[in-house]
């Protein structure tokens, strides 16, 4: 459009050049009008005609300006696609981020475990259990055994100075030359809720304040254990670093 309107107004150019053309040639023709004032009698018309042409070279300015109007309009044209870039950065989808369980109704299956029982005091807690993993991967490693699942903890009794618990490690085939305190078993099953901790050992206390709340406000009844399966294994990962599902069997 804004092309059409260019070469309208390149035509109109011309077209005024020719009638300013004529005007100047019609104004010239009056110069021998003087000549025939030699004879009185037609000495009133010369003027008539002399003032005949003035009217036709008024046209031909309006002519010229009549484009003008014409060009204001394709700024406006041109301006109209502008708006058209704010929708390509609206399609940029918004991440998504998802929470972890927290309260998860979930049923354990069994699996065969060999296992290692031991008692903690809560100040030196995350060094007495990775003692005990230590000793089972050992016993693992010298067999030849692989882990089958995910570390475990299953805390059997708890009181204000420390707990007796249970590690646990999934395998496919019995180990043998277990020493006192080891035994082959099976994990807990049954229905449990599912919480997730993340960070160091020593900030469980904040992770179970917040189960607590969770069972008293949905007033449910827990078993008098729990059980921690480390996700991220605590001999190779930095404390803070930890990622641990919390089961908590239903009554």
């Amino acid at each position: 459009m804004i092309r059409f309107r260019r070469l309208a107004l390149a035509a109109l150019i011309p077209a005024a050049a020719i009638s300013l053309g004529l005007s100047a040639a019609r104004a010239q023709t009056p110069s021998p009008a003087p000549a025939a004032s030699a004879s009185p009698s037609p000495a009133s018309p010369a003027p008539a005609a002399s003032a005949s042409p003035a009217p036709v070279a008024t046209p031909a300015p309006a002519a010229s300006a009549s484009p003008a109007p014409a060009a204001t309009p394709s700024p406006a044209a041109s301006a109209s696609p502008s708006p058209a870039p704010p929708p390509a950065a609206a399609t940029t989808p918004a991440p998504v981020q998802t929470a972890d369980p927290f309260g998860l109704e979930t049923t354990l299956e069994s699996r065969k475990v060999v296992m290692v029982k031991g008692t903690a005091n809560w100040d030196s807690a995350f060094d007495t259990l990775v003692d005990a993993f230590k000793a089972l991967n050992t016993l693992l490693d010298k067999q030849g055994i692989k882990a089958a699942g995910n570390s475990m903890i299953v805390y059997t009794s708890t009181d204000d100075t420390g707990f007796t618990f249970l590690a646990e490690i999934p395998v496919d085939q019995d180990p043998k030359n277990l020493t006192k305190d080891m035994s082959i078993g099976k994990s807990p099953e049954g229905k449990a809720l599912k919480f997730v901790h993340r960070g160091s050992y020593d900030n469980m206390d904040n992770t179970y304040e917040a189960i607590t709340n969770h069972l008293d406000d949905k007033r449910l009844e827990a078993k008098d254990t729990f059980i921690e399966e480390y996700l991220t294994d605590p001999l190779k990962t930095a404390e803070d670093k930890l990622v641990i599902n919390v089961f908590v069997p239903l009554k």
